[in-house]
């Protein structure tokens, strides 16, 4: 663990509920500064009338490139400069893979990766002139497996957890590190109010609601999102981070089953790979 005491300044983009919030929160209880952005910066009101100069709320649609790059620039001028920076901001799209529109694809992919990945190349110029910095990418268990009725979600994680491993390997030599974080279920608002739904073909009733149940099975125990505060800390104060780490207690078991599934279909049809090979 890192012994270091100084104060660091955070950047969390989706601060107004949810993991971003209550990540926010725990860093500025121990004494750091957060740059909070938010759809709308009032929900952050609470956060500058208790802690003050510490708090630097920004209004921020991240599926706008100009305010990514606007916004990370003046959280650098008002803070001098950016230790830990947290893409956060996302929602969940349900619907089939045949009821999605383009239009609903591509808005969960401008905001689940053009806005975590305009944010990164935004700090990444900061962090290397300091010589350190720490990028956390919140990604999913959808990020490494993928779930019927959410297939689009699954996309969007899956890129974020593509360009963040080749990233973490581009950026080590300047001395920043890279954390995609790959939480279950929670108790936060994720499926609820901010989830956007496809509009449903009755041909999919049945597997929908198969899908329903086997969600209910994977997320029967949510994890509470203020102790998912004390885990982030943990990670940021590590001397050397985690490049995946799961959070709650079902993912492992996930990506268990996933990967030895994988693997053993991979193993199966080598012979066509040595085919293919020539």
């Amino acid at each position: 663990m890192s012994t270091a005491n100084a104060a660091r300044i955070w950047f969390i983009t989706g601060t107004s509920r949810g993991f971003g919030r209550e990540w926010a929160i725990a860093a500025l209880q121990r004494g750091d500064s957060v740059a909070a952005t938010a759809r709308d910066a009032a929900s952050l009101d609470d956060l500058v009338a208790e802690y003050g100069d510490r708090v630097l709320a920004l209004t921020l649609d991240v599926t706008d490139r100009a305010a990514c790059f606007a916004a990370v620039e003046r959280a650098r001028r008002h803070f001098g400069r950016l230790d830990i920076v947290v893409n956060n901001a996302g929602y969940g799209q349900f619907g089939m893979i045949e009821e999605i529109s383009e239009d609903e694809f591509r808005a969960q992919i401008e905001t689940n990766v053009f806005g975590a990945f305009w944010v990164t190349q935004a700090a990444l110029p900061i962090m290397r002139e300091q010589g350190s910095g720490h990028l956390l990418q919140v990604s999913s268990i959808g990020g490494i497996s993928a779930f019927q009725n959410i297939g689009a979600y699954n996309a969007s994680k899956w890129a974020l957890e593509g360009f963040s491993q080749a990233l973490a390997q581009e950026v080590a030599a300047f001395g920043i590190h890279v954390t995609i974080i790959e939480p279950g279920g929670f108790s936060t608002d994720w499926g609820g109010s901010s989830a956007k739904h496809a509009r449903s073909l009755p041909a999919y009733d049945g597997v929908r609601d198969a899908a329903a149940e086997s969600r209910k099975a994977r997320v029967s125990s949510p994890g509470d999102p203020n102790a998912s505060a004390k885990a982030v800390m943990e990670i940021v104060d590590a001397a050397e981070p985690p490049l995946r780490v799961f959070f709650g207690d079902a993912p492992l078991q996930i990506a268990e089953a996933d990967y030895s599934s994988r693997l053993d279909t991979w193993r199966s049809w080598q012979h066509v790979a040595h085919l293919a090979q020539g």
